[in-house]
């Protein structure tokens, strides 16, 4: 902390309290939480063993929860499976997107470790895991050296046990931008997950098929600009329908460009 974040902790604790108080708990959003999608965005309940599938698994916290829609079809879950089907090339390689949902309100690092560890071993190779963590470890303070340390132990277990081919972090949302967190506090808060948003990056560019997806909240186009609350739910914290979709969108492009790269 900072000489002026010490003067201010008496503050930023009673803002904090009071934002825990006051912030509306949202639900997780009703939905299947696992199918299979074709490039007609047609769901099936099983493909022939022949089926080329591009194997999805989503991980992580409330915002991989789809916490601040009203549906999984509005979260990321729903929205990321029928992105990729719209991509013609793509859906040139594969016949279906086999997609599943493995994630938790309030879970941190720690927690999404601790979740691959016990779910079991796929039957088959996943393709492509997306990660959202990081926004309930900036609110409980962890160490940098400990989030450095999780996120490595999360790439080794994804690579070992799950033999994923693309493992792809979303980075920490832009936490001071968020209503629900009040002056000061927010910049407190804000410069904390620039942090970990910044080990995030540089841990993701040390090892081979690991990416990072910067999500930039000032790059979100014309109705974010000329209204950015548009990007949260009505808790003032969680990611709107808004933002699920262009989220979806945006892992959608990259995915493509890395399955369709040589």
């Amino acid at each position: 902390m900072t000489p002026k974040d010490i003067l201010l902790a008496p503050i930023y604790l009673y803002q904090g309290k009071k934002v825990k108080a006051n912030t509306p708990r949202l639900p997780e959003p009703e939905g299947q939480r696992f199918g299979l999608l074709t490039s007609h965005q047609k769901k099936i309940d099983a493909y022939q063993d022949n089926t080329q599938a591009l194997r999805l698994m989503i991980v992580g916290d409330s915002a991989a929860a789809g916490v601040g829609a009203y549906s999984q079809d509005e979260a990321l879950s729903g929205q990321l499976p029928k992105a990729l089907c719209q991509n013609p090339q793509l859906m040139n390689k594969y016949d279906v997107i086999d997609w599943s949902l493995h994630a938790t309100t309030g879970h941190t690092s720690f927690d999404l470790l601790h979740r691959l560890y016990v779910l079991p071993k796929p039957e088959q190779a996943v393709d492509v895991m997306v990660v959202s963590i990081g926004v309930n470890d900036t609110t409980q303070n962890i160490s940098h050296a400990c989030w450095q340390e999780q996120i490595e132990q999360i790439i080794l277990i994804a690579k070992r046990k799950f033999a994923v081919r693309w493992l792809i972090f979303s980075s920490l949302p832009p936490m001071a931008l968020m209503p629900a967190l009040p002056t000061p506090l927010n910049a407190f808060i804000g410069a904390k997950a620039t942090a970990l948003d910044n080990i995030l990056k540089h841990t993701c560019q040390q090892h081979d098929g690991v990416y990072y997806l910067a999500m930039d909240f000032n790059d979100m186009g014309e109705k974010a600009q000329e209204n950015p609350l548009i990007l949260f739910a009505t808790d003032g914290f969680h990611p709107s329908a808004f933002t699920y979709h262009i989220w979806g969108k945006r892992l959608a492009q990259t995915i493509a460009t890395l399955v369709n790269s040589p």
